[in-house]
């Protein structure tokens, strides 16, 4: 996947086209990791990377933006693995376990972009993500289109789930609930453990993946 759907206006220029915006992509990820995103700036990023400050703003109107490009690249690498992975499948229900392993460890490596991180980025979803949207422009961004990937991506599942069962009456809200259920179990396993029955590890996810296929279980049945 070399390709990725970004909204216009999410950026104020392409990121990708430039040496140092895909140095900024790359930093980000990597800064935002170490240090969480209420700490983040573009100071620090400009540090990190050796750049002045000014540079950055040329691209990002703000480290909420840049959050949000980073979490839309997120969601279309997901629809990407859940695409490929699933093309040769038949049966809905192997389509929808794929689909929940690609949800809650979508950390294979890209070998076509190699400054994206997807390990490191898939952390910052687990732990930043609802920063992007739980926020009060969310309604505003929605009409600039800057949800469009999630919602492919929703529209995708709630489309399996609707192959195993016609008559179900809630197909985007449960796949939108099991992509937000992976992210915050890991969450609450790694911080919160009082929250969840579940346990992982930074390579092993296998506990979120049964709770997520035990759920499906007794709703589809």
């Amino acid at each position: 996947m070399s390709d990725i759907s970004i909204p216009e206006g999410l950026s104020l220029r392409d990121p990708l086209q430039t040496k140092l915006g895909r140095s900024i992509i790359t930093h980000s990820i990597l800064l935002i990791d170490e240090i969480g995103f209420e700490s983040f700036t573009f100071r620090k990023l400009a540090q990190r990377m050796g750049s002045n400050e000014t540079s950055l703003y040329r691209y990002f109107e703000n480290k909420h933006l840049l959050l949000l490009y980073l979490v839309v690249w997120y969601w279309n690498w997901v629809g990407y693995l859940i695409e490929y992975n699933t093309k040769n499948i038949d049966s809905p229900r192997r389509k929808l376990k794929i689909i929940i392993e690609n949800f809650v460890d979508a950390t294979k490596e890209n070998p076509r972009v190699e400054f994206v991180n997807e390990k490191v980025l898939h952390r910052i979803i687990i732990a930043e993500s609802s920063k992007a949207y739980h926020t009060k422009n969310v309604d505003e961004e929605n009409k600039d289109g800057f949800f469009q990937s999630y919602k492919r991506l929703i529209q995708r599942v709630a489309d399996v789930i609707l192959e195993i069962d016609t008559d179900f009456p809630y197909p985007h809200s449960f796949a939108s609930n099991l992509f937000e259920m992976a992210n915050n179990q890991i969450y609450f396993a790694e911080h919160l453990p009082k929250l969840t029955d579940v346990h992982v590890t930074e390579d092993n996810f296998d506990e979120v993946v049964a709770l997520l296929n035990f759920y499906i279980q007794r709703v589809l049945g």
